[in-house]
């Protein structure tokens, strides 16, 4: 049995993984990474219940939660993240926060105010107004969005060898590279590459260091594809700005612009061009650190 000492869980539910970790008071009692295969989030009771086994598999024997803050993929709106927060009640009646996962980025950040944007696989923004009213921005999947995302840089770049193509321009090194990437003979079969996959946001986004490598290698219209995805980003934090969120600090994170300079570079300079007033700051500490802080926040 625990003695009086709270308990806090954060839990950072991403795309590919799940990084759960808990302290003691101060004091680390569990950090705990796995896959998210199996989360669901728009089914709150499924979702609920997926949390709640991870929680008992990562705890030590005896702890249970005292606060509870989740950072959750493809939790979209305040309505289906208090879903999921009222079927978590069901397992623990403790105090309990749900919100997307890119909201973790601000309070990881150690800031009270700002705006966070992911590009990973996929692409998100998020900010809050002054009277705390969240905002979230972009986030729509590989297939109709996530611009800047690696998903959403393959299917461009998919795009950009088909207009060379059609405009009668032999394969560059970004083709090849796209060639190789999906296992196809000729550019116009790339399309039926895309398109016969289970998971497109995985499967396109595996193939994101080809776009990289091929601008590495001269490619122009590689080169022009991580522009533009840096544009699409910094034009996420600019509509954020717009509809009245707070974006004087914009947390960067995500595994593909963090990972790729030159992405990031092309966000910095059009979000310089695009919102001046706006400073970006990589995240420079594991997500789930600002789902601590919110677990602390509860108490």
């Amino acid at each position: 049995m625990q003695d009086s000492t709270p308990v806090l869980v954060g839990i950072d539910v991403g795309g590919t993984k799940t990084h759960l970790r808990a302290l003691a008071g101060d004091t680390p009692v569990a950090d705990h990474v796995r896959t998210s295969g199996g989360w669901r989030p728009y089914d709150p009771v499924a979702a609920a219940g997926w949390l709640a086994r991870l929680i008992a598999e990562a705890l030590p024997a005896g702890l249970r939660p005292s606060a509870v803050a989740v950072g959750g993929h493809a939790c979209e709106t305040p309505r289906q993240c208090d879903q999921i927060r009222t079927a978590l009640h069901l397992h623990f009646d403790v105090p309990a926060l749900v919100v997307g996962d890119a909201e973790l980025l601000v309070p990881a950040a150690a800031l009270d105010k700002g705006a966070g944007l992911v590009a990973g696989t996929g692409s998100v923004a998020v900010g809050r107004r002054a009277d705390g009213t969240p905002v979230q921005v972009g986030g729509w999947g590989a297939v109709l969005g996530d611009e800047g995302g690696a998903a959403g840089l393959v299917r461009e770049a998919v795009r950009a060898c088909w207009a060379a193509h059609d405009r009668g321009e032999a394969p560059d090194a970004l083709a090849v590279a796209l060639l190789e990437a999906f296992g196809v003979p000729e550019v116009p079969a790339l399309g039926a590459a895309l398109e016969n996959v289970p998971d497109p946001s995985a499967a396109w986004g595996r193939a994101a260091p080809a776009v990289f490598a091929a601008a590495e290698a001269g490619s122009a219209l590689a080169q022009e594809v991580i522009a533009a995805g840096g544009r699409s980003l910094a034009a996420l934090v600019a509509l954020l700005a717009r509809r009245g969120a707070a974006t004087d600090e914009v947390v960067v994170a995500g595994s593909t612009i963090l990972a790729q300079p030159p992405l990031y570079d092309a966000f910095a300079a059009a979000l310089a061009e695009d919102l001046p007033s706006a400073r970006p700051r990589p995240l420079r500490v594991a997500p789930v650190e600002g789902a601590v802080a919110l677990a602390r926040s509860l108490l």
